[in-house]
């Protein structure tokens, strides 16, 4: 694991504790590796997984006529979230910076979307900049809080990643698309396959408990773009916010989002490399506290 909070390294060592008899080979050996990605996965997710809820829980339970807005309410959960995942160090202070940098980008291109009309927020409560409730900039906030922490979790390491300035360059491009398109040539499909040329060479290494997955990254990016879609159609559902198709009645939302969700991604991924540079595999000891090798042998 690499740079834990001080409370991973004590889940880290209850872990190490209760996994040292683990069979090294065999089903229930490839069991212990699934069960553990899994938590890694829910542990990484903590931020997003808690406002969902909230947002969730908001939607069939806060009342109509309650003296605090739904919005504001929504606001302030998500300042006490993020305020609870520093007191109880589920995130480093540098992570923060980061996760400030998320919650800035994504607020200022809500003002310019829900201006522009592509898509709406209740307007109700206090805490807003415009038509844009506070909470709003939280949700990228979350996005940015997975990405840290599963960089970390899994200590993650990348073969063939493309140079750092290329990836910025790309980014910054993917990220003014997202304002340009309203009034210039839509480019997102030239720079979908600008992404792919660039990443396609590139393999991540991931670290379970003995074993080390490869997946080329592609796939990755594309497996957490889906889950933020599925977050997405919750999100609406419960009315956090909504699409104009979606203003005479819920329905899930265009597939056609999974590519802005991609797009966007690529532009969480260069942001937490200046984080996380990424390295390549072996070239750097992670920080960290190894899993225990298998008797006679090196970790898988």
């Amino acid at each position: 694991m690499q740079q834990p909070t001080r409370l991973e390294r004590r889940i880290d060592d209850v872990a190490h504790r209760l996994l040292r008899g683990a069979p090294v080979r065999g089903a229930r050996a490839s069991a212990v590796e699934v069960g553990v990605f899994l938590l890694k996965q829910a542990w990484a997710c903590v931020f997003g997984a808690a406002l969902l809820l909230v947002i969730v829980a908001a939607r069939l339970w806060w009342p109509d006529d309650a003296p605090l807005a739904r919005n504001d309410a929504l606001t302030i959960s998500a300042v006490l979230i993020q305020a609870a995942m520093l007191a109880f160090r589920l995130e480093t202070g540098r992570e923060l910076w980061v996760i400030v940098l998320f919650h800035l980008t994504g607020t200022a291109m809500e003002l310019f979307k829900t201006d522009v009309g592509s898509w709406s927020y209740a307007a109700e409560g206090v805490l807003r900049i415009g038509g844009v409730p506070l909470f709003s900039g939280f949700m990228y906030a979350a996005v940015g809080s997975y990405m840290v922490r599963v960089y970390r979790l899994f200590d993650l390491t990348f073969a063939r990643y493309p140079r750092r300035w290329i990836t910025a360059a790309v980014a910054a491009a993917i990220y003014a698309n997202f304002f340009t398109h309203h009034v210039l040539w839509d480019a997102r499909w030239v720079l979908l396959a600008l992404v792919i040329v660039l990443w396609l060479p590139t393999e991540m290494h991931a670290r379970v408990w003995r074993r080390t997955i490869r997946l080329p990254l592609l796939l990755v990016y594309a497996g957490v773009a889906t889950f933020i879609y599925l977050a997405e159609n919750i999100a609406t559902w419960a009315g956090a916010w909504l699409y104009p198709d979606q203003l005479d009645g819920w329905h899930p939302v265009s597939a056609t989002k999974l590519v802005s969700w991609f797009l966007l991604m690529i532009v969480s991924v260069v942001l937490v490399t200046f984080v996380y540079p990424p390295r390549a595999p072996g070239l750097s000891p992670t920080r960290g506290r190894q899993p225990e090798p298998p008797p006679g042998g090196r970790p898988a």
